[in-house]
């Protein structure tokens, strides 16, 4: 992988890019966009297999990873606005959008939202903040909003400086978010903390959280997935801790050109629990 800057808004914004020898002109390139807390490198599994007859790309969103992490409001529309200028810079052609968690649901707004960019999207554990919004009844969420605010503007900067901790890192990553804990290694460990060393990354990560709980911070999934014209891959770990598996179910039916695929015993970053796997059978459907 080749790793570059380019800026966005007159932010910093971190890209990586693989085009090998073998590149079959006809085949579509690919992006891959991280999940919440993750960076380019997440996809080092993925990277060489997808590589092999595609050239790959693949951003670090901003706030996160070796991008700038900018005292902004952040919002799925931010990263939205940034994938499609990516794409009108570096790519210019239908492109594969192939993203993880915030990812992947990045991915699906983005090629609802801007159709000349995806031939394909594929996502891994796909979240709908609607629906976890939802869960609380209407009248309560104002005062749930208030609530959550006082709370992290309390609480989240502290406990971010706890949660950067490697050995914190491992805990999580070993007890809720992977499925096979062999995978969480020294190096996957590093590719999450070595970005929360940055200056900027307490700040940072109070106004994502700040952001989340606004009303307005994601377009509606449900009604990008019915507007969506490219074919869409769902890929899903049966046992994901953090988005329970069967939300595959309920959104597979708002998409009309959609596929939903259970990948046994894989948690919540399926493509990093069992790559070869996951290269499998999105090259697979991809063919």
């Amino acid at each position: 992988m080749q790793y570059r800057d380019w800026y966005f808004r007159g932010w910093r914004s971190r890209y990586g890019f693989r085009r090998s020898q073998n590149v079959d002109p006809t085949k579509p390139p690919i992006l891959l966009i991280h999940g919440f807390g993750a960076a380019i490198d997440h996809w080092r599994g993925n990277i060489p297999a997808l590589a092999e007859n595609h050239t790959v790309y693949a951003i670090d969103l901003l706030g996160f990873g070796n991008s700038e992490k900018p005292p902004t409001r952040y919002s799925i529309h931010l990263w939205v606005e940034q994938v499609f200028q990516f794409w009108q810079k570096f790519i210019k052609v239908p492109m594969v959008i192939i993203g993880n968690s915030i990812g992947a649901l990045v991915a699906a707004i983005a090629a609802s939202h801007h159709p000349e960019i995806a031939s394909g999207v594929v996502v891994i554990s796909l979240p709908d903040i609607d629906a976890f919004n939802n869960l609380v009844p209407k009248a309560l969420q104002p005062i749930e909003r208030t609530v959550k605010a006082i709370v992290s503007a309390i609480l989240v900067k502290p406990l971010f400086h706890l949660i950067r901790q490697p050995f914190t890192i491992r805990l999580v990553l070993k007890g809720i978010v992977y499925g096979d804990r062999r995978r969480v290694d020294n190096e996957l460990v590093e590719i999450i903390a070595e970005p929360a060393r940055d200056r900027q990354a307490a700040e940072a990560f109070l106004r994502l959280n700040r952001s989340i709980n606004q009303p307005n911070y994601s377009p509606s999934l449900t009604q990008a997935l019915e507007q969506l014209q490219a074919p869409l891959l769902i890929l899903w770990g049966s046992s994901d801790r953090l988005i329970p598996p069967s939300e595959g179910k309920r959104l597979v039916k708002y998409a009309p050109n959609a596929t939903l695929m259970y990948l046994e015993g894989m948690g919540h970053c399926a493509h990093d629990d069992n790559p070869e796997r996951v290269n499998h059978e999105i090259l697979t459907w991809l063919a």
